[in-house]
């Protein structure tokens, strides 16, 4: 790979980037995710970077262990039919790296490994995302999964490149079918949001109501709502301190005419246990003897009306602890009915960690329109937040 420094005029996509970059000799920098257990999924870019040349960077949530690097590095270099080179650590490999040949692609040890990568100090940042900016000509951040996150490969980088960075194939897709869900979705919108508690979704909940018609709320976090309304919700899990908040989030909704559907029978258990006997409950009221673990069929057929004329269909969240065979029974139903209503035309993306699990689980996420590589990025991207790594991209 040529010690020179060439120019792209003002790229603001990848494709122009690969367009000109074998011409002219441009070296790429790329951020992606590597999670454990990934197996090959499409993540970078790096097979088509390659024929520019690139080095690519790790940067995840949680430490990745080297085998895992190195193993991605092993899984990209048999799909490109090339070496790539695995370099041991993050920094200190700017010779390295100009001494890859024309062509070459390395990958680089997991930033997470240095604490200047999440420093909350703004010089410690900037000193690792400097020497990172003399590893490329351009920056590609095809790192959908941390771009909530400004840290120094996410979003301070940006400050050192000469160009302005670019989003990467996956970047692209992730924002083309989450961002009209929060902006211009096709109406009717219908949200399906679970999860364990209401404290986590305040925010989405705020945001998703300003376009959409319904609001499905299932989890742990419903019986907060179904106690703010009077009911009786057993063991069930409850945010006492958020009760006032879910009788806000009701009102507002009423105000907006927007419809909130809540659990009306479910499936209860004594204990919280994979091995706990499944008790059906057919009634919105919950013995106190039980905690809900899943929705009933009555709150399916619910689901299943007013997911019928959804036009999009955004979900974040299970409605069952669906980790649990005897307690997966809701979810499932969900994953059908969206995957149905993707059949029918209708716009339908999955995201969150758990949502996006429960589709792999039943094996239908490739019948949705899409399902997010983010947990905490597709969270608050639904929220309406600005990510600092989509920020920085010449074209958001």
């Amino acid at each position: 790979m040529a010690n020179t420094k060439p120019t792209i005029d003002n790229p603001e996509t990848l494709a122009e980037v690969l367009e000109k970059g074998a011409q002219t000799g441009i070296r790429v920098l790329s951020c992606v995710n590597v999670t454990k257990g990934m197996k090959g999924q499409e993540i970078a870019p790096l097979e088509e970077l390659s024929a520019a040349g690139a080095a690519g960077f790790t940067d995840d949530g949680v430490p990745i262990l080297r085998e895992d690097i190195v193993r991605e590095a092993m899984e990209r270099a048999a799909k490109l039919g090339k070496p790539v080179t695995f370099l041991p650590d993050a920094l200190g490999q700017k010779a390295a790296i100009d001494a890859l040949p024309e062509g070459a692609v390395a990958m680089l040890e997991n930033v997470r490994f240095h604490p200047e990568e999440t420093s909350k100090v703004d010089a410690e940042r900037e000193t690792m995302a400097k020497e990172l900016s003399t590893y490329g000509d351009i920056f590609v951040n095809d790192a959908f999964g941390t771009a909530h996150r400004d840290q120094a490969s996410t979003a301070t980088i940006a400050k050192f490149m000469a160009e302005k960075p670019v989003g990467g194939f996956l970047m692209e897709k992730e924002v083309a079918n989450i961002e009209p869900m929060v902006t211009n979705p096709p109406k009717p919108q219908v949200a399906i949001i679970g999860g364990a508690k209401v404290s986590s979704k305040i925010a989405v909940l705020e945001s998703l109501m300003k376009n959409a018609s319904a609001l499905v709320i299932g989890g742990g976090m419903a019986y907060t709502f179904l106690k703010a309304q009077g009911h009786k919700v057993g063991k069930s899990l409850v945010e006492d301190d958020f009760l006032d908040t879910a009788k806000k989030l009701l009102s507002d909704a009423a105000a907006k005419n927007v419809k909130i559907i809540l659990p009306v029978d479910h499936v209860g258990a004594e204990e919280f246990s994979p091995d706990a006997k499944a008790v059906a409950v057919d009634n919105i009221d919950i013995p106190e003897n039980l905690m809900a673990m899943d929705v009933g069929p009555k709150t399916v057929a619910a689901y299943k009306e007013v997911l019928s004329t959804a036009k999009s269909i955004v979900w974040n969240g299970p409605v069952g602890v669906f980790e649990f065979d005897a307690f997966a029974k809701g979810t499932e139903q969900v994953a059908r009915l969206v995957a149905e209503a993707t059949g029918r035309g209708a716009m339908t993306v999955v995201g969150g960690g758990d949502s996006v699990a429960a589709v792999n689980k039943f094996k239908l996420a490739d019948k949705m329109t899409h399902v997010s590589t983010g947990g905490g990025a597709s969270l608050e991207f639904l929220e309406g937040k600005t990510l600092p790594g989509i920020a920085i991209l010449a074209q958001k």
